[in-house]
């Protein structure tokens, strides 16, 4: 795990959890871990108040925060759970993840422990640190924003998801038909990236790439360094192109960054920056983006970093 600047530990006067939870997307082993925690939590002396109304969490965790209550917002989830409860709630309630996604990048890079009780003694030990978040369209996300073939099957899970009466979990074997019908569909139409700076001019010259993922942490998918030099907390998100309009260019992608050398190839472009757009060059073509995992809807998109945006918990050294 990455070394953080702006470090505190919360005042133990603030004993109150609240624990956001779906009901609909918790598999019988998610509603046992939620159970362990809240024993965890108890019987270290919190308060906890588990809460299903993403409106109700909300309006609970910024109104306990300002009244200098809050000890921790705990989303039971992914990276889309975490996206979600920071963009509902203030700048400063500190938040952690109980994580019983898909991917858990975030969780995983902040290397939270999957034992509820081990968990609840970092909530308990108190220690957040403050770190970036980015905007796109208006959408704030976490751990990166994937442009073209990724956030088509990302689009394609999301609708057979939503198609389920039971709204099930998901995991990596859900992917496999919707990386099918993405296969068989998705035509790697290209998209213009330009940097811009803070006025929105565009900064040097735009580039044209089949795949984009602007990143703030370092790792994608099952953990493969797309941008392996992206850090949380320097202002900054790392953007990683690669030129190539087939699926065949896109699993020699995936070869070369898991082999963590797809930056030293004429086809990839790595570089950082604060300010970006991406446009298509063809119009009369739906390009999607994902924001952590979830559909974020198609180009034009701009995104930009959100300095110290989140207060988040880290486990104890």
């Amino acid at each position: 795990m990455e070394k953080f600047l702006h470090q505190e530990t919360l005042s133990e006067t603030r004993r109150h959890v609240i624990l956001s939870v779906n009901p609909k997307a918790g598999r019988r082993s998610s509603k046992m871990l939620v159970e362990r925690l809240e024993n965890a939590l108890k019987e270290l002396g919190f308060t906890v108040e588990t809460l299903t109304d993403l409106d109700v969490v909300a309006h609970r965790a910024n109104e306990t925060h300002l009244n200098g209550t809050l000890r921790a917002l705990i989303g039971v989830g992914g990276d889309g759970t975490a996206a979600e409860l920071t963009n509902r709630t203030q700048p400063g309630v500190p938040i952690s993840l109980l994580a019983t996604g898909t991917a858990n990048l975030l969780a995983k890079h902040m290397k939270y422990s999957f034992r509820p009780e081990k968990f609840a003694k970092m909530i308990a030990a108190g220690k957040v640190v403050t770190v970036d978040a980015a905007r796109a369209n208006g959408r704030l996300f976490l751990a990166m924003i994937g442009c073209g073939f990724d956030a088509d099957v990302v689009r394609q899970v999301h609708k057979a998801r939503m198609e389920n009466k039971k709204n099930a979990h998901i995991s990596y074997f859900s992917y496999i038909k919707p990386i099918l019908r993405s296969i068989a569909g998705y035509g790697f139409p290209l998209i213009r990236v330009e940097e811009l700076d803070e006025s929105g001019m565009v900064v040097g010259e735009a580039k044209e790439t089949h795949w984009a993922f602007l990143c703030n942490i370092p790792r994608y998918g099952w953990g493969v360094p797309v941008a392996p030099g992206a850090k949380l907390d320097d202002g900054k998100l790392d953007l990683c192109l690669w030129r190539g309009g087939s699926l065949f260019q896109g699993l020699y992608l995936t070869a070369l960054v898991q082999m963590g050398i797809h930056g030293r190839f004429r086809r990839c472009m790595l570089c950082q920056g604060k300010r970006f757009r991406f446009t298509s060059l063809e119009p009369d073509r739906e390009i999607p983006f994902q924001l952590d995992g979830d559909p974020g809807g198609n180009i034009p998109v701009e995104i930009e970093i959100l300095p110290n945006r989140l207060t988040i918990f880290v486990p104890e050294k």
